[in-house]
């Protein structure tokens, strides 16, 4: 079986698990873009998962203007299509929130933590080709969870009771994507995503590498100072990159 192969048996397997699980108030809306932007998702693994990886970054879940359009993780529009060549088409959540629309590539608004994070990879390798030659990017979680509000709510504010089973799934699917791509380095972009890691590498006895690097969200402080200067000092600090 070929790697791309893989990762797209792993998500299609992980969007079935997914699909009856049901979570309480406060969350009242739940999006899976394996659903709806599946198109744009299966492109991206078949146009940049084919071969094995040195690096496999691993994010949180979706964000609203970034996976939660584009089917793609950080996948920040512009990024998706303009970068990377992917522009499919994207239908809607069975249950969509009036203030949280899904539009596809027709969302007018940018993924600050996708722009940082691909825009940080472009000024680096220049062309996506070049840079998934050695590295590929995932999401832990593909869901997003949103209370009636339309407040976002990360699966790590969930409580525990309920993530249980969801975990469990989502841990089996980062399993598989490592398994596929066998990479040296396994980075969590923030510390939930190198948590899941380690529980990946503890879970498989890998000899894979964990990392991290500073999420780039515009919440925190940290990453709105410099934030590809940062990362970039982590991941040579680490040895993923050289100056």
């Amino acid at each position: 079986m070929s790697t791309s192969t893989a990762l797209i048996t792993a998500a299609k397997n992980l969007r079935e698990a997914l699909r009856p699980l049901r979570f309480a108030p406060p969350t009242e809306f739940i999006y899976n873009p394996l659903d709806y932007a599946w198109a744009p998702h299966e492109t991206y693994l078949t146009r940049f998962g084919g071969t094995k990886k040195k690096v496999v970054m691993v994010g949180m879940n979706p964000g609203p203007f970034g996976m939660t359009q584009t089917g793609v993780p950080f996948g920040e529009i512009a990024a998706v299509r303009d970068w990377m060549g992917i522009c499919e088409p994207v239908g809607k959540p069975e249950h969509e929130h009036p203030k949280r629309r899904v539009v596809g590539f027709d969302c007018p608004n940018s993924e600050v933590s996708g722009r940082r994070l691909w825009g940080l990879f472009a000024q680096r390798f220049g062309t996506a080709e070049a840079f998934f030659i050695d590295h590929f990017v995932a999401n832990y979680c593909p869901l997003v969870f949103m209370e009636d509000s339309g407040r976002n709510r990360t699966p790590d504010k969930l409580p525990v009771e309920e993530t249980a089973a969801m975990e469990s799934h989502c841990d089996a699917h980062l399993r598989a994507v490592i398994a596929a791509l066998e990479p040296e380095w396994v980075i969590g972009v923030g510390a939930f995503a190198e948590e899941r890691a380690n529980r990946a590498r503890e879970a498989m006895k890998g000899d894979f590498k964990v990392g991290r690097v500073l999420h780039p969200s515009p919440a925190s402080p940290a990453a709105n100072r410099d934030w590809a200067g940062a990362a970039t000092k982590q991941l040579v600090k680490l040895g993923v990159w050289r100056e």
